[in-house]
């Protein structure tokens, strides 16, 4: 844990010497959006014992799991709002750290604060996993709203957790890249950005090191969250993947993700040590 401490550390100072001006701060003051009727969206309610199998958030009232979301939240928000930010990608250095729960609990614990509603997008159209953390079986989601037309509203779902709408990644394809940089993908997230004042969209990415999704798709974000695997991420993984997305999109932030497995895999948060 050490040596990521120290590489995020190293790209904070470095981020700090590079940067030029501030932003003005966010009014703090926001209209409570309206109670939302779903007549369009699709409502699938999901299943306690399933949220609690993929240690989804939403299955935990109260503890340190839950407590560490809420202060993730409260970070992001911050950050988000300071600078004016809507669009937030998720993302990791390899996989299997975490990055999809760690999109999925975010989205889930922005979705009960009664100031935005939020929009979770399964962009990691390789392996996407958000249906099943989520119980909703196969699905039809981004991939066939990309590559076969189908029509927005028969795939996004509301799955009972706060002011969430999740847009699902569906079938899995192997040239994802063209996909996330297609014109059609690029007109969705200008419409799902600007439709809404008061949402905030999390797009769960594939990993840094191992596609170039990322960095195609960086344009279309307004920063992005790094997630490291304790005793997984290296301080190489790190450092390598901040260079990669150096000046293409701000990093908000990095989360150390399955730390304390001896304690139900509480993740820990730790510094959001971006730019």
């Amino acid at each position: 844990m050490e040596e990521l401490s120290h590489a995020i550390e190293q790209y904070k100072q470095e981020s700090r010497q590079g940067a030029g001006g501030r932003s003005e701060p966010y009014p703090s003051s926001r209209q409570i959006p309206p109670p939302i009727v779903y007549s369009k969206t699709r409502v699938v309610e999901c299943r306690e014992e399933v949220l609690r199998r993929h240690r989804v958030v939403a299955a935990y009232d109260r503890g340190e799991f839950a407590e560490g979301y809420q202060l993730l939240r409260t970070q992001v928000l911050h950050r988000l709002r300071e600078n004016h930010w809507n669009v937030l990608g998720v993302t990791s250095p390899r996989v299997q750290e975490g990055k999809s729960l760690t999109a999925l609990n975010l989205a889930i614990t922005l979705a009960m604060e009664t100031t935005q509603t939020v929009l979770l997008i399964d962009a990691d159209l390789k392996r996407p996993v958000i249906h099943t953390l989520l119980g909703f079986g196969n699905c039809q989601g981004l991939a066939d709203y990309v590559l076969e037309d189908c029509p927005l509203e028969e795939i996004l779902i509301h799955p009972g957790l706060g002011r969430l709408v999740v847009l699902p990644g569906g079938r899995p394809i192997k040239r994802s890249a063209e996909v996330l940089t297609s014109t059609r993908m690029s007109a969705l997230i200008t419409d799902v950005k600007h439709r809404y004042p008061a949402r905030v969209i999390v797009v769960d990415l594939p990993p840094l090191l191992v596609s170039s999704d990322v960095l195609a798709f960086a344009p279309s974000l307004d920063a992005l969250l790094l997630v490291a695997g304790e005793g997984m991420t290296t301080r190489h993984d790190i450092k390598e993947s901040l260079a990669l997305v150096r000046g293409a999109v701000p990093v908000l932030g990095t989360v150390l993700n399955q730390s304390g497995k001896d304690q139900r895999n509480v993740d820990a948060m730790r510094a959001l040590a971006a730019n």
